[in-house]
């Protein structure tokens, strides 16, 4: 399997490529940001670019792949609507369109978040763009998913950028396993969640959307 990974330089990102490392039937990660993230391995590769709104420039280095695990995102707090949209939006679907267009058969997943709003119509900013990226990836792409997690802990010296969020999940780290045990539909971990989109872009999924619950269940 080959695989493309948008946000490897995020928390969900770092898990999700160590992942596809460790897996055997991985053959090949492509990774696609606006940074470098420093690091190495036989089948790894990336590509470093500021537009990620057109590939047009790259195309032949984005065909024979299987599945794309896009969870590169940011923080609603303090963004205008129409950032938030450019970024959150504009950018994941610029992605999905080359991509499904290159690889015919390709399986996309999106990563999105709890509390998103299907309906596109509430009167929360992010939850209202995250329900229209996700509604729009799943009509375009014949095997897109859209993945909502609640609470995600690292494993394995896995690290958010955020540094709020660091301090949060070094004090939870001693009641993570009750946690995640107790908790199944808010909790879960990155080693989980990269294993689930791996199991959705082999097997595919019953449903398009699914939650934390769902996510611990694969």
């Amino acid at each position: 399997m080959r695989v493309i990974l948008f946000g490897t330089t995020g928390m969900v990102g770092q898990g999700v490529l160590r992942e596809c490392l460790l897996a055997p039937d991985v053959e090949r990660v492509l990774s696609i940001g606006r940074n470098a993230s420093g690091q190495a391995h036989p089948k790894f590769r990336e590509i470093v670019r500021p537009n990620l709104l057109d590939y047009s420039d790259i195309e032949p280095d984005l065909t024979g792949y299987d599945a794309c695990f896009f969870t590169l995102g940011v923080s609603s707090a303090g963004m205008k609507e129409d950032d938030y949209r450019r970024i959150t939006y504009d950018v994941t679907l610029a992605a999905a369109r080359t991509l499904a267009r290159l690889n015919v058969d390709l399986t996309f997943v999106y990563v999105s978040g709890a509390g998103t709003d299907s309906s596109e119509q509430g009167r929360i900013m992010w939850a209202r763009i995250k329900g229209k990226t996700e509604n729009d990836v799943i009509k375009l792409v014949k095997s897109g998913y859209a993945f909502r997690p609640a609470a995600i802990i690292p494993e394995h010296g896995i690290q958010s950028r955020t540094p709020l969020y660091r301090i949060s999940y070094k004090l939870l780290a001693p009641v993570v396993p009750l946690l995640a045990g107790r908790f199944p539909k808010y909790v879960t971990t990155t080693t989980q969640l990269a294993k689930a989109m791996l199991t959705v872009a082999r097997h595919g999924a019953s449903k398009r959307v699914l939650e934390s619950a769902d996510i611990n269940a694969l």
